[in-house]
């Protein structure tokens, strides 16, 4: 837990100007709350938002630094299991222990399918089972290994290690964000490829059964599945309506493409409202800056009109984007656009009043970003927590916190935000201008 002090006479500045003279010799407790001046400014990318760079871009994520706060990276689920039961976290715990030692937690995405990919990606032993046969198949003119969704093993397999990675990951601050789905990179698709429900692609209950499951499973870590989902024809979605009332986020895999929200019919745009246009008060809306072509990525960061017509700050704004992926942006654009792109995503608080009776204190606090927070965070003064946590405040709202924090008569306040949810080095900034 960091938390940012300030002295009076620095170049952001806090100090308690409560002169507790004779005429309030009564005590402090029935002193009145005379306002204290606070002047900070954000002047970087705030924990689990911004740009997201791959894991094992190790260049570019020291070439970025602070102005990079996530890293992402794919796991097949035979990185950890091969044997019944037996679990070697080993490959997920080396990805997260080189992003905290930089300082960022990550995002994670377990995938069965991977076009072009060979390589087994569930465990031997299940695809060993005697229910199970897997297919090599052309997936996006790639022979790809495709797992056998009739197979009872495999489905028992999936929901088992969800139960696990729930058991062992679901507080550690590591872990920003979980991506999940199925098909082709976990994307909840298989397109260019053979998809037959229940087969090369799950079967619509079972796939309600997973979403049921992982609701169940996690507590505090944030998961999420594709847009992708929002299909009628592979998707459970649609015939069992109270799925969309779990606590998932949503990932756009295809962001800002020529065509990307130029109607509400467009796709994008379709599958973004058919989740809800409020779900981001709860959980993350975010992606990846697309691959249709080479020029997309050399030009979606732009500025004043992105690849085609529109800012990246505009679609932040539209769609509420806490992060996105943009592992090739460090090629095509200079890191003070990354560093400005990555500032405009998620939440932005400013603190709009302090004051203090020599004992306690009371504050506000409003958001000034596009997202909330979705994990727990509190205003602390002098180490100690103020109020309610800022978890899920909306955009634009604010909201009042009063703690008695002891005798500070005539000392200087230490005030910040801190997270339990936050790696070493990281910070929760925030802006004030109370004179």
């Amino acid at each position: 837990m960091d938390r940012q002090t300030f002295f009076l006479g620095g170049a952001i500045a806090v100090a308690l100007a409560v002169g507790m003279g004779a005429a309030q010799a009564g005590g402090a407790r029935q002193a009145a709350y005379v306002p204290v001046p606070l002047q900070a400014t954000i002047d970087r990318v705030q924990p689990m938002t911004g740009i997201v760079l791959w894991n094992d871009n190790v260049s570019a994520l020291n070439a970025l630094g602070d102005d990079v706060q996530l890293e992402f990276a794919y796991f097949k689920y035979s990185d950890v299991v091969q044997s019944p039961g037996t679990y070697d976290w080993s490959a997920v715990e080396a990805r997260l222990a080189s992003a905290a030692a930089r300082g960022h937690p990550m995002i994670l995405r377990f995938h069965d399918t991977y076009p072009g990919h060979t390589q087994v990606s569930i465990p031997a032993y299940v695809d060993a089972a005697s229910d199970h046969t897997a297919s090599y198949v052309q997936v996006e003119g790639q022979t790809t290994f495709v797992p056998d969704w009739r197979s009872a093993t495999l489905r028992a397999f999936i929901l088992e290690f969800y139960t696990r990675f729930a058991e062992r990951y679901d507080l550690d601050p590591r872990i920003a964000f979980l991506q999940t789905g199925f098909g082709s990179y976990a994307e909840y698709h298989l397109w260019a490829g053979p998809l037959t429900l229940g087969h090369t692609f799950p079967s619509k209950a079972f796939q309600q059964q997973f979403l049921e499951h992982l609701d169940d499973a996690f507590v505090e870590t944030s998961w999420s599945v594709s847009i992708d989902a929002a299909s009628s024809t592979y998707s459970p979605f649609s015939a069992v309506p109270s799925l969309r009332q779990q606590r998932f986020g949503v990932f756009d895999d295809s962001f800002m493409h020529e065509n990307h929200s130029a109607t509400n019919q467009e796709y994008n745009r379709a599958s973004w409202l058919f989740f809800g246009d409020q779900r981001y008060l709860t959980s993350p809306a975010g992606g990846e800056l697309n691959y249709y072509s080479d020029y997309d990525q050399a030009n979606v960061l732009n500025l004043p009109n992105g690849a085609w017509g529109r800012s990246f700050e505009s679609f932040v704004e539209q769609y509420r984007i806490s992060y996105m992926i943009g592992n090739d942006q460090p090629l095509f654009q200079p890191l003070a656009r990354i560093r400005q792109a990555a500032m405009a995503t998620g939440y932005a608080f400013r603190i709009t009043a302090l004051s203090s009776n020599g004992e306690c204190v009371e504050l506000a606090v409003r958001n000034e970003g596009v997202a909330p927070i979705y994990y727990d965070a509190w205003p602390a003064v002098d180490g100690q927590r103020i109020g309610p946590s800022l978890k899920g405040l909306a955009p634009g709202a604010e909201q009042a916190g009063a703690g008695c924090i002891g005798p500070h008569t005539g000392t200087a306040l230490q005030v910040g935000i801190e997270s339990d949810r936050l790696v070493p080095g990281q910070q929760i900034q925030f802006n004030a201008s109370l004179p």
